[in-house]
């Protein structure tokens, strides 16, 4: 059994478009979205209809809850300029999506559950499984990982959020983050110096019985076709979304 796990696309169909097309090459048996999938990138609606045709589970991000209610959660201080640029691109994005298509998002899960063949489960979140909004980090200190993750340590778990691959072990178990697949970036950038990455993460988790392989895999996308489209939709802020994928 192997099983695609993909998080944060942020609206970048581009990417996710890149991913699918390494599946075709790579198959497998069942796919599922960490969350994150809609809000920030110029495609919102696109990645709403390519989701419903996949027919994946979708784990509620914090970013897909604020694209609803507008009400930010997380720890994270936010300037008041930056809260300006979000809530402006919140609501252009909200615009390309229809009716159908909130509710959509709004059927998505707090957490998924998917059997494995050991008769263990994976366990899917976005921060953890009990908040969108909490960090798991390779760095996070073992004591608060443990707090938040051993009440839920009789299953493989995976959660995304943080836009960064890694493996962390607990007891017999294990912790992944796939990545992101529509805005992939280096943790420890500076603000003025912030860039994006050409390509798409995601992460296949196989499972053999009890034998279990993690593999992490990155997919370049076209960055071009990308800035083209922030140019078509005229998105709030494209010119300074374009730029951060600029050369180190």
């Amino acid at each position: 059994m192997r099983i695609a796990v993909i998080s944060d696309i942020h609206g970048n169909n581009v990417a996710l478009e890149a991913v699918l097309a390494d599946l075709k090459r790579h198959p497998v048996d069942q796919m599922v979205c960490l969350g994150d999938a809609i809000q920030g990138g110029p495609q919102p609606a696109e990645v709403v209809q390519r989701l419903r045709e996949l027919a994946c589970p979708v784990v509620m991000g914090n970013a897909d809850a604020f694209l609803l209610t507008g009400e930010e959660t997380g720890h994270e201080n936010i300037s008041p300029q930056r809260r300006i640029k979000l809530n402006e691109v919140r609501e252009w994005s909200l615009g390309r999506l229809s009716p159908e298509d909130r509710a959509y998002i709004a059927g998505f899960q707090p957490t998924v559950t998917v059997p494995l063949p050991s008769g263990k489960n994976l366990l899917c979140y976005h921060g953890s499984p009990t908040s969108f909004d909490d960090w798991i980090l390779p760095h996070t200190p073992e004591e608060e990982f443990r707090r938040f993750l051993s009440p839920f340590a009789d299953n493989i778990m995976t959660g995304g959020h943080m836009h960064v691959q890694f493996i962390r072990h607990l007891g017999e178990t294990f912790h992944f983050n796939p990545g992101s697949v529509g805005v992939a970036y280096r943790h420890g950038q500076t603000e003025s110096s912030f860039r994006l990455d050409p390509w798409a993460e995601y992460a296949v988790l196989s499972a053999d019985g009890a034998s279990l392989s993690l593999e992490f895999r990155r997919v370049p996308f076209d960055t071009e076709e990308l800035f083209n489209i922030y140019r078509q939709t005229a998105q709030p802020y494209a010119s300074d979304s374009i730029a951060r994928y600029a050369p180190r």
